[in-house]
């Protein structure tokens, strides 16, 4: 299984910050990803926007298989390119394991695979479900600013701790009923991990 990390238009160091931060989590919790399951598409600017630039650059890391598990992470305007390339890799045969979007807002999000959002506030994530989100997804409380979200993982430059945006984990087609749970975004990311690598 691989992942495939989609980033937004923001400097490149920061999604470089939350692959290690990624990684280290995994590391910790025994999960099964190394660096060479978990890529980054580098495209910049506009082409984050470009899902048949996402799908070729899947094309060029020679995935092992169309068969091979894909979870993509996309992060604000990626969202936009990353759920074209999920759309297309399923179309040439391929597997999509999930879909996570992190503050994808105003990103219309269907598909036959699992759906995540997570959300820096919930007024994102209340107006971006009415465009689709599947179930379990996140939101921060008390609200961070956007690019907060993608700093989840980075380690803070004065504690060695990983950052703590915090929120509640909600499933979406239950909007009525109380939250399932308080927790941070990197313990709600890390959830999805173990769950997809384990069914």
């Amino acid at each position: 299984m691989s992942i495939i990390i989609c980033p937004g238009i923001h400097e490149p160091e920061l999604t470089e910050s939350f692959k290690v931060g990624l990684l280290d989590m995994v590391a910790d919790s025994a999960i099964a990803y190394n660096s060479a399951n978990i890529l980054i598409y580098p495209g910049k600017d506009v082409l984050v926007l470009s899902a048949l630039h996402i799908l070729q650059f899947l094309r060029d890391c020679s995935i092992n298989s169309l068969k091979s598990p894909i979870i993509f992470i996309s992060f604000s305007a990626g969202v936009v390119g990353a759920i074209g390339a999920a759309h297309l890799w399923q179309l040439l045969g391929g597997s999509v394991k999930a879909f996570i979007a992190i503050d994808g807002w105003g990103v219309p999000l269907q598909g036959n695979f699992p759906i995540h959002r997570m959300s820096h506030d919930y007024f994102t994530h209340w107006s971006s479900s009415l465009l689709g989100s599947g179930q379990n997804n996140f939101y921060a409380q008390p609200a961070v600013d956007h690019l907060s979200m993608w700093k989840c993982l980075t380690k803070s430059r004065s504690a060695s701790n990983l950052q703590t945006v915090q929120g509640w984990w909600v499933d979406s087609l239950i909007e009525i009923s109380p939250p399932k749970g308080y927790l941070t975004a990197a313990e709600f990311l890390l959830m999805l991990l173990k769950h997809y690598e384990a069914n």
